[in-house]
């Protein structure tokens, strides 16, 4: 199978071409290709797919433990990186279907912005425990994929691994459980976050979903203007824009999308 490795501020991904259903891409398959023992390693699988209305392709996203995501944001800004080589000359737009709604991408040499389906599921904020953080005030919001948010003094301190799990399994999201996300406020507009993931089961070096959740959380608790700077684990900075008219909406998420290598493993 002839793959390409790419990595979206951090957030490593092996994609393949699927546009002929050749691939056997079972749950099975696709945790050992993400494996970074005995595979290629990464936190999911992109494949591009045809679509099926209009639109440029479609895009399949597998968490590392083979499960199907309705949307991934880094995933989504690689994806359109890779299914431009695809399409003839150098395009400055391209658009495909996901789960959660159909994305347009457009490219800025190495940059992608995409817009995001519309954020739903909005919660109130509620008291839940935490373990090693006890008590905390924990925000909801669905940006494709659902994400609590808990704002903290100091990033650093939190025991992801702990906390993460904690919350990402807490039964107030039963019965799929929720991303876990841990963000620091440093001015306004700017913001640095930690997440742990589902699918992945640990803290991942980025999560664009997850920062579009905290930047529109942070937004509606405070009022802060669009764009928001959002530092993720990797150490690269996200922009989320949105507009403010009522509520945020008109999403967008942009940042680096990088290949890292082409290969082809035994499949």
């Amino acid at each position: 199978m002839n793959f390409t490795k790419m990595n979206g501020a951090g957030n490593d991904f092996v994609v393949v071409d699927h546009r002929d259903g050749s691939l056997a891409l079972s749950k099975e398959s696709i945790a050992r290709l993400c494996d970074r023992h005995r595979g290629v390693g990464a936190d999911g699988v992109l494949a591009v797919e045809p679509p099926q209305a209009a639109a440029d392709f479609r895009m399949r996203y597998y968490n590392a433990d083979g499960g199907e995501a309705d949307m991934c944001g880094n995933g989504a800004r690689c994806f359109a990186r890779f299914a431009a080589r695809l399409l003839p000359g150098q395009p400055e737009a391209l658009s495909f279907e996901t789960p959660a709604g159909l994305i347009r991408a457009r490219f800025s040499g190495d940059l992608v912005t995409i817009n995001m389906s519309e954020p739903h599921g909005l919660r109130e904020p509620a008291d839940l425990e935490i373990d090693g953080l006890g008590t905390c005030r924990v925000h909801f919001l669905n940006t494709g994929v659902p994400h609590a948010v808990v704002y903290v003094p100091d990033v650093a301190a939190v025991d992801i691994a702990k906390a993460g799990a904690s919350l990402r399994w807490n039964p107030a999201f039963a019965p799929q459980g929720a991303n876990a996300n841990f963000a620091q406020i440093l001015s306004p507009e700017s913001l640095v976050l930690r997440t742990f993931e589902r699918g992945v089961e640990g803290e991942t070096l980025a999560c664009g979903t997850g920062v579009c959740a905290a930047a529109l959380l942070h937004h509606m608790a405070s009022g802060a203007p669009p764009p928001v700077s959002v530092r993720v684990r990797g150490g690269e900075t996200l922009e989320v824009g949105f507009d403010v008219s009522g509520s945020a909406r008109n999403v967008t998420l942009k940042g680096p999308a990088d290949f890292v290598f082409d290969g082809e493993i035994k499949f």
